[in-house]
């Protein structure tokens, strides 16, 4: 008929867009040995390749920088890593490696190719903030550039959050995105060491351990902050998928019984993500008190 249009095929994905491009420039092999996934952080692409690709990574770079309009791609070379959790990553197109994610209407700026941002960790985020009352004091321990401080100081005016940060440049981050969400008022940004700080203030109505694999050993620390009838402790670990959230409250327990404290009320736990095969992350809630 006159005028009818053409039936469409359905719409390829961005990653099949990409690896047929590869295909032409590099051949069957090389676009077979392309995994489809990526993680997007706002204007960065982080990927995942293999290094049999790495003569092909500008090629890859640019056609996912045109597929999906980013400005930089960056691919991970090894698991983050020390203390600091620092990511080890390298260029393969664009330059600039700051750029913002803006999630439940918070806004987390940051630099993708120095500090990590778990995208998975979104829903713990806001299900954490939605915990706390007002008037509380909450410790974050591990704040990086403001994970679970900015939406727990977002949650009501009367929340007040102690965040310590040892990594310079996040806590750099941890500071602006105060500014940026308007909560700069709410939370005191410490940089240093949690072994230490934060020293003096009001005692803790809840403290945040999302420190990995295992922040367990840390919660010795977070009974000393403690108001001394007990606080909330949200400890994050991470165990074997297999019965996961069980063997994360065990542990849990018997971190509190060694730290010389008492649970009070009965713990819960939740499985937040997947973390690396056979392994899963769990962040596990409970009530403790300081036996003083």
């Amino acid at each position: 008929m006159p005028g009818a249009r053409t039936p469409r095929g359905p719409r390829r994905s961005p990653a099949e867009r990409v690896r047929a491009r590869l295909r032409a420039a590099a051949g069957d092999r090389a676009a077979d040995a392309m995994p489809p996934g990526y993680q997007r952080l706002g204007r960065v692409l982080v990927l995942r390749l293999p290094d049999a690709l790495a003569p092909w990574f500008g090629e890859i770079g640019r056609a996912w920088q045109e597929e999906l309009g980013v400005a930089t791609v960056l691919v991970r070379t090894g698991p983050i890593s020390g203390e600091l959790r620092e990511p080890a990553v390298r260029r393969i197109a664009g330059g600039g490696t700051e750029t913002e994610v803006v999630e439940y209407g918070v806004r987390w700026r940051f630099d993708a190719a120095r500090l990590m941002f778990a995208a998975g960790n979104r829903t713990e985020r806001r299900r954490l903030g939605a915990l706390v009352r007002p008037g509380e004091h909450v410790v974050d321990l591990f704040a990086g550039i403001g994970y679970f401080a900015i939406p727990i100081a977002r949650s009501d005016p009367g929340v007040r959050v102690t965040a310590v940060e040892k990594n310079p440049v996040a806590h750099g981050y941890l500071v602006d995105n105060a500014c940026l969400n308007g909560v700069a008022d709410r939370i005191d940004a410490r940089l240093g060491d949690n072994r230490r700080e934060p020293s003096g203030g009001p005692p803790a109505d809840r403290v945040i351990l999302g420190y990995l694999p295992d922040a367990t050993p840390w919660v010795g620390r977070a009974l000393e902050l403690a108001a001394p009838e007990g606080a909330w402790l949200h400890v994050h670990t991470v165990a074997d998928a297999r019965g996961a959230v069980e063997r994360a409250r065990a542990a849990t327990a018997r971190a509190v019984e060694a730290a010389g404290g008492r649970a009070i009320g009965t713990s819960a736990a939740r499985a937040v993500k997947p973390y690396g095969p056979g392994r899963t992350h769990v962040v596990v809630d409970v009530r403790a008190a300081p036996v003083r």
